[in-house]
């Protein structure tokens, strides 16, 4: 069987997008005739095939749409509202398949599928009966589950220990006492993509010191998931990286399928698992899971709920980032991901609905802000609105250490919680030990010589970018240390400015934790440490968002660190000031 791929379906080049009217657009494309509806509203796009789910026929406008939403179907006149994808006569339908729309850098587009599109229908298996006690389902914290499949233990996304984001998320959950135990003991890993809530080096450090050859899966994402293994130390010897789309086969029962993200085919996955013929479909943090074809009727489905994981805009500063309108943001947005989860579990009609990969906190004291402003949404209400609106769904909202017995669940609700003595929140993280080994890279030699800056960017190599960023080092209050570095990078040619230039230019003004910059710098680590870890405080003129910039250094910076060696032979120590202690000591800036 031939690993999923994808397949671009047309391009549209920056005067094409440009051109494109508000709502509906039909676009053919020159080299083999097809034709493609994309519905756009301000500057965000939705695409399909000009073909009706029905039986086929083509799409005309609809002359009794006022709004310019809906299009008629030749065929049978059936009406498809583009801007949602649902088919409005006759209602309650099909939804039409999304096309994923990539944005290029430069303005174009594509139109882009994913072929095949349901790869899981291929090679099916008889649904056979289960006993009470075959799969049984263990939630332990966050992302993290245990799967018994017959004699088989999977396991999911194992962070049990340590921050995630440098010190910017803490487990909210308290794992099971026996939940490393539990990991060693697992027969597989499945590991959905790099992020460190979900791949945890402190938690992997354990498994590597009792069990290394544990078999680990991963998707074969274009930045390889386990990029920082080597440098990390962590021993791990059977790390597989297996193809989109294929069935990965345990014996004649349990079988699993890795599938990719249509957002981020580069970094995110979900998966199936499929034993006797009962599905588990667990999209993790999926932004369009599979490119939102997905299969329907499954046994049981678990997603991510909560939002909360990005620095925009709580980070945020300056311009109309006043705390009225980040509350108001938020709101909105937590309400747009409910609404969407929702109507998605309906949409595929699980057996039953887990909520789950959003229970952590930002349980550091320095980042209470983060906590009190950054809300999230809460997996009752989630439920709840799903009991509403698809009642004959069953939803479990899970504490750790709770089972599900798939068997049992199936007939009716049949969940063990743990017992009424089991500690459900964490109330202690071992703060200092993990923001210690942050700050130890605060005095390293290479941030004694100032050339460390220019070896640094080269490195990353981003350039050509009409972009000016100032970096500035502050204290745990994003306060400037008087003896932190502050300096320009001009992306443009890739020069160090001592002031911003005089041509015209984006400026983006970045406040960094002096402890969680360096050691990103140091170990040459992408900048989701400080970004989605809410470690640094963004100001920009104007207010836009440079995709391009902040993609390569959450994404695309180098895959082995920085020779650090091989600068401090270059460069000679300097004069600088004494070591730093709590700002009050002489300048270390670079700018004018």
């Amino acid at each position: 069987m031939a690993s999923q791929g994808v397949k671009i379906l047309m391009s549209l080049d920056a005067e094409a997008v440009s051109s494109l009217k508000e709502g509906i657009n039909f676009k053919k494309n020159p080299d083999d005739g097809k034709c493609y509806i994309i519905y756009k509203s301000e500057d965000t796009f939705r695409a399909c095939k000009n073909q009706c789910k029905h039986q086929g026929g083509l799409f005309i406008k609809d002359i009794e749409d006022l709004d310019g939403r809906t299009v008629k179907c030749t065929k049978h006149n059936w009406k498809l509202n583009v801007s949602t994808m649902e088919y409005v006569n006759p209602p309650d339908s099909f939804m039409q398949d999304d096309l994923e729309v990539e944005m290029l850098d430069g303005g174009g587009l594509q139109l882009v599928e994913l072929s095949p599109p349901d790869p899981w229908l291929v090679d099916p298996q008889d649904r056979l009966e289960l006993q009470e006690g075959e799969v049984k389902v263990t939630y332990l914290t966050h992302a993290c589950m245990e799967l018994q499949l017959g004699q088989w233990r999977f396991m999911t996304d194992p962070w049990l220990k340590g921050p995630a984001f440098a010190r910017g998320w803490w487990l909210l959950h308290e794992p099971p006492a026996d939940s490393l135990d539990r990991l060693c003991g697992a027969d597989f890993i499945y590991i959905s993509h790099m992020h460190s809530d979900h791949l945890s080096y402190p938690t992997l450090k354990v498994l590597s010191e009792r069990r290394p050859d544990i078999p680990i899966y991963v998707g074969d994402t274009s930045r390889p998931v386990f990029w920082y293994l080597e440098q990390s130390q962590v021993k791990l010897t059977n790390i597989n990286v297996v193809p989109f789309g294929v069935w990965q086969n345990v014996d004649e029962h349990l079988r699993f399928m890795i599938l990719m993200d249509g957002v981020h085919p580069e970094m995110d996955t979900c998966i199936i698992i499929e034993y006797k013929g009962h599905m588990i479909l667990n999209t993790v943090d999926c932004t369009r899971p599979n490119g939102g074809k997905l299969p329907q009727n499954v046994d049981l489905m678990m997603s991510d709920f909560a939002g909360g994981a990005s620095g925009f805009p709580m980070t945020f500063h300056g311009g109309k980032y006043t705390e009225a309108w980040k509350a108001e943001f938020i709101k909105t947005e937590r309400r747009k991901l409910l609404n969407y989860k929702a109507t998605l579990v309906k949409s595929l009609q699980p057996r039953i609905y887990c909520p789950f990969a959003g229970y952590f906190v930002e349980a550091h004291p320095s980042d209470r802000y983060i906590k009190d402003t950054n809300t999230k949404n809460n997996p009752e209400e989630l439920n709840a609105l799903i009991n509403k609106t698809a009642p004959g769904i069953v939803t479990w909202t899970p504490k750790p250490g709770a089972v599900l017995d798939l068997c049992l669940a199936l007939r009716s609700p049949a969940i063990t919680n743990p017992p009424a003595s089991a500690q459900i929140y964490k109330d202690n993280w071992d703060f200092d030990l993990y923001v210690d080994e942050l700050n130890s890279a605060v005095s390293c030699e290479i941030f004694k010589r100032h050339g460390w800056i220019q070896f640094y960017y080269t490195w990353a190599g981003f350039k050509n970018y009409n972009l000016v960023v100032r970096v500035i080092e502050t204290d745990d209050n994003f306060t400037p240390l008087n003896n932190g570095h502050d300096y320009l990078v001009d992306f443009l040619d890739l020069s160090f400015p001592t002031k911003r230039p005089d041509r015209e230019h984006s400026y983006v003004e970045i406040r960094n934790r002096i402890g969680v910059m360096r050691y990103v710098v140091k170990n040459g680590l992408l900048w989701d440490d400080l970004y989605i870890g809410f470690q640094n405080r963004i100001s920009r003129d104007p207010d836009i968002y440079h995709h391009k910039f902040w993609n390569h250094f959450q994404i695309e910076l180098p895959v082995t660190k920085p020779n650090w060696d091989e600068f401090l032979q270059q460069v000679p120590p300097e004069q600088e000031p004494d070591a730093l202690d709590d700002g009050k000591q002489g300048s270390y800036c670079v700018l004018a």
